[in-house]
C-alpha cells in the first residue's frame, strides 16, 4: 500500500525513488513491485522496460487501464525463486525420514492397513516434525 500511495502525488517513479521514499528492505520491495507490475491482468503498475525482473533502472507508473469489478482487489504475492528452492529442499529432506519410519514400522509389524501406518509414522516423527499424511501415502 505504501508503494501505491506514492503515486497519488506523481505519475512516474524510478525504483531508486520508491526505495528511498518507502525504506522497504530491497528483497521485500522487489517482491512487492513484481506483484504490482508483473502479474498479467492484475498489473496495477506498469514498468519500463517491460520484463519479469525488477532492476534499479526500472521506471514505474500507474496503469490507467487497470480496472476491477470488485470493490476490494486482491494482489497475489510473488514468491522469490530462492524461497521456493528452500521449500523444495525442506520437503526433500523430510521424505527419507518418512521412508525410514515406514520401514522400521513394517519390519516390526509385517502387515498393517494404511490408516494404522499413517498413525504410527505420525507418532514416531512428531518429535521432529508433523508429517503430512499425503506425503506419507
Amino acid at each position: 500500500m505504501c508503494v501505491l500511495m506514492l503515486f497519488n502525488s506523481v505519475d512516474r517513479l524510478s525504483y531508486i525513488e520508491i526505495e528511498q521514499a518507502t525504506e522497504i528492505p530491497i528483497l521485500n520491495l522487489k517482491q512487492c513491485l513484481q506483484s504490482l507490475a508483473c502479474i498479467e491482468g492484475k498489473n496495477v503498475l506498469r514498468k519500463e522496460p517491460v520484463s519479469k525482473d525488477i532492476r534499479e533502472d526500472n521506471v514505474f507508473f500507474f496503469n490507467d487501464k487497470f480496472s476491477s469489478e470488485f470493490y476490494r482487489v486482491k494482489i497475489a504475492q510473488m514468491e522469490p525463486e530462492l524461497e521456493k528452492q528452500e521449500v523444495r529442499q525442506g520437503v526433500e529432506d523430510i521424505k527419507p525420514q518418512i521412508n525410514a519410519a515406514i520401514v522400521r514400522i513394517m519390519k516390526v509389524r509385517r502387515a498393517l492397513d494404511h490408516d494404522n501406518i499413517v498413525a504410527e509414522v505420525t507418532k514416531q516423527l512428531q518429535s521432529r516434525f508433523l508429517p503430512d499424511p499425503v506425503v506419507i501415502k
